[in-house]
């Protein structure tokens, strides 16, 4: 059990004897984590480190901003599709968001 009120000295001491140490990350400017469809960003944020017997645990405070993201369409694939047809490449890259990167699809969309 451990006591009410322990000195942070304390504290650390007792944490290196059951191997596990922290440490702050300094200066840190920015936190970004992505799933498949969002990504998490952490601007100013504290992180800590903590390591206890080889497992390294990552603590990131802060307040995040929660960004939709949007799918990459290759630039293999727009220059396909305005070579095809001859349209613009803003023209080409709208057709392939709204055919979700079916290159066919968006040339015959974009010959009619």
């Amino acid at each position: 059990m451990m006591p009410g009120r322990m000195n942070p000295r304390q504290m650390n001491q007792m944490m290196k004897r059951l191997g596990i140490n922290i440490k702050e990350i300094d200066n840190v400017k920015k936190v970004t984590i992505e799933t498949a469809d969002k990504k998490y960003i952490i601007d100013d944020a504290e992180v800590t480190i903590m390591d206890a017997q080889g497992q390294k645990t990552y603590q990131v405070v802060g307040k995040a901003k929660i960004v939709k993201k949007e799918e990459e369409i290759p630039k293999e694939d727009i220059d396909l599709v305005v070579e095809q047809t001859k349209k613009s490449k803003e023209e080409a890259k709208k057709a392939l968001k709204e055919t979700k990167g079916d290159i066919a699809e968006a040339i015959l969309k974009l010959s009619n």
